[in-house]
Order: C-alpha cells, then sequence, then structure tokens
C-alpha cells in the first residue's frame, strides 16, 4: 500500500537528480540517486571518522543493462594501516560498558529514535528500497519489507531500551559480605563482514548490536551490495551517530582478513560460505562467530518443471 502510494503520488519522481533533492532528509545525506546512478557517481571507505577514497577502483555493472553502474573503492593491502590503527585504537573494553562513558547508551536510544524519523519518512524509505533494487535482485516489495523489516529492529532500541541491554546479574555469596557480580561487556574492536542476500538487514542488525554494547566494529559488506549500505551509514551519521564509532570498507575478503590480524580484531561476525568460515575460524584463532551457509541452487514456485531432466537443466 505505502509504496504504491509513494508512486501514485510522484514523490520519487522529485528525486530524478541528487542535486535536486527536495527533502530534507535526503539532502542532508544521501549522495547517490538510484534512479540515475553512473559511473561517474562514487563510494568511499569509512576510516577514522573520515570518508575517503582509494588509490584503485572498480565500477560495478548493472546486470540488468552490462553498464557501469557506480564507482566503488577496491582498497588493496598497502592501503589497510588507516584501518589496521583505526582498530587498535579501540581498547578492549570497548568505547562504553557499564562503568565508561554510559551516557553513550542513551544517546544510542536518541539515534535510534531519530533513525525511525527519518526512515519512515515515505521519501527516504523510497530511496532506501531503490538502492536495495539496484544493488539486489528482488522486487520493490521485497526490498522495502527489508528495510522495514529492519527499522522494526531499530524501533526496539528507542530511548533507555539500549541501556538495558547491558543489564548483567548479581548472585549472593556463601558468607557475610560475599556477592558475584556478572556485566556484559564489549570487545573492543571487532570485525562485521555481511552477504549479498541481505545487504542492509543482516549488516544493521550486527553492526547496530555491536554498537550498541561499545564496541568498535569494521564493516565490509559484499561489495556487490556496498553502496546501498554505505547510504544507510551516512544516514546513521545524519542521525547523530559519532562518524569515529564505525568504520566501513569496500573490497576483498582477503584484504578484510589482513586488517582484523593486524588489527587484533577481539571477535568477528561472519555471514557467508562455510569454507570462508571455516578459513577465518582459523586465521582469526577462533575469534570468529559464524552464521554459514552454502550456494545449493533452489527452484521454488508454482511452475517447478514435473520432469528431472527439466529441472537439471534449469539447475545447469
Amino acid at each position: 500500500m505505502l509504496s504504491r502510494a509513494i508512486r501514485s503520488s510522484g514523490l520519487f519522481n522529485q528525486m530524478k537528480s541528487i542535486r535536486g533533492f527536495k527533502n530534507a532528509h535526503l539532502k542532508a545525506f544521501a549522495t547517490v540517486d538510484p534512479e540515475a546512478l553512473s559511473p561517474k557517481d562514487k563510494g568511499y571507505n569509512l576510516v577514522a571518522g573520515e570518508w575517503v577514497d582509494s588509490h584503485t577502483t572498480q565500477v560495478l555493472i548493472d546486470p540488468m543493462t552490462g553498464k557501469g553502474m557506480i564507482t566503488l573503492p577496491d582498497t588493496q593491502l598497502d592501503e589497510i594501516k588507516p584501518f589496521v590503527d583505526s582498530l587498535k585504537s579501540c581498547p578492549k573494553y570497548g568505547l562504553h560498558n557499564p562503568y565508561l562513558n554510559k551516557e553513550r547508551y542513551l544517546m544510542y536510544g536518541d539515534i535510534c529514535r531519530k533513525m525511525c524519523e527519518v526512515m519512515y519518512d515515505p521519501e527516504v524509505l523510497e530511496h532506501m528500497t531503490r538502492c536495495l533494487m539496484r544493488a539486489v535482485p528482488k522486487s520493490h516489495q521485497q526490498a522495502q519489507a527489508e528495510i522495514l523489516v529492519t527499522m522494526k529492529f531499530v524501533e526496539n532500541y528507542c530511548g533507555d531500551q539500549v541501556r538495558f541491554l547491558a543489564r548483567g546479574f548479581t548472585n549472593p555469596g556463601d558468607h557475610a559480605g560475599q556477592m558475584s557480580q556478572g556485566f556484559r561487556w564489549p570487545f573492543g574492536p571487532v570485525g562485521v563482514i555481511t552477504p549479498f542476500n541481505f545487504p542492509i538487514e543482516i549488516a544493521v542488525l550486527q553492526l547496530m548490536g555491536a554498537l550498541f554494547m561499545g564496541n568498535k566494529p569494521l564493516v565490509k559488506p559484499d561489495i556487490r551490495c556496498s553502496f546501498p549500505l554505505e547510504q544507510w551509514v551516512r544516514m546513521m551519521h545524519y542521525c547523530g551517530m559519532p562518524k569515529e564509532d564505525m568504520d566501513f570498507i569496500h573490497g576483498d575478503g582477503p584484504v578484510m582478513e589482513k586488517i582484523l590480524v593486524q588489527g587484533g580484531a577481539r571477535n568477528t561476525l561472519f555471514t557467508g560460505s562455510t569454507a570462508v568460515g571455516e578459513h577465518l575460524s582459523k586465521v582469526l584463532k577462533g575469534r570468529v562467530r559464524l552464521e554459514d551457509g552454502g550456494y545449493d541452487w533452489k527452484v521454488i514456485g508454482p511452475d517447478v518443471p514435473k520432469n528431472q531432466a527439466d529441472i537439471d537443466y534449469v539447475a545447469w
């Protein structure tokens, strides 16, 4: 219903040019127009609070047209030092914890409230939906549903809710004056590696969980769908997130691996293939949490062929 209303009202027609955004929120953070992408549009890495380019770039190809869609950093091994230094700058006790900088729990509650205000603006929702559609093969309904599910997560952490995430426990001791206390403590510098199939939902839930608890994440999405997530991160900055709280990189897996190893990442969330997950478990010496899977083919829907030979052909 919402998407039809947006299209019929002509709201998205106001966003034909990035310079012509009339929406105040989009003017403040959006850097691309998903309906007019070209190699002249650029993505950037975020490190130590600054959006930066890389020496080498790559042009993301639009699978629908075969033409260039956007130019993205292709971060190389000789460019990783700022990312390594940024991870190392975060102590193992995090940017906040139950004893340190406790006001930051409420700060992230306020950021979530502002994100709800911004993302439920119909024009902003449509902008993010269209960005997602340009990056992954999803219908308007599917792409918008991914955004809305993500926002339901964000809604849960407005106000005091981030603070309550850090609730610990106490147990009485076995003699006078003794008590056991447990705290939920951050890891400090961490990594988040996310896949192509849910570029916003998986990445945002994981990176925000890390931020809520006081960690400093370095986030690497799949390069094929990294530019919508960059737009989301820029929106989070607009909503009050300090730019130094997280880093964001466009690039390949081996580059990210080197950064995590040299930067001393104390934990990494990885969502992707089983083979890469097993490799990271060894390289990172078990400091990894995995949601792995495979690439088995699937044929779904009422038009599945009845003949096995036809099924094999479709799979091939």
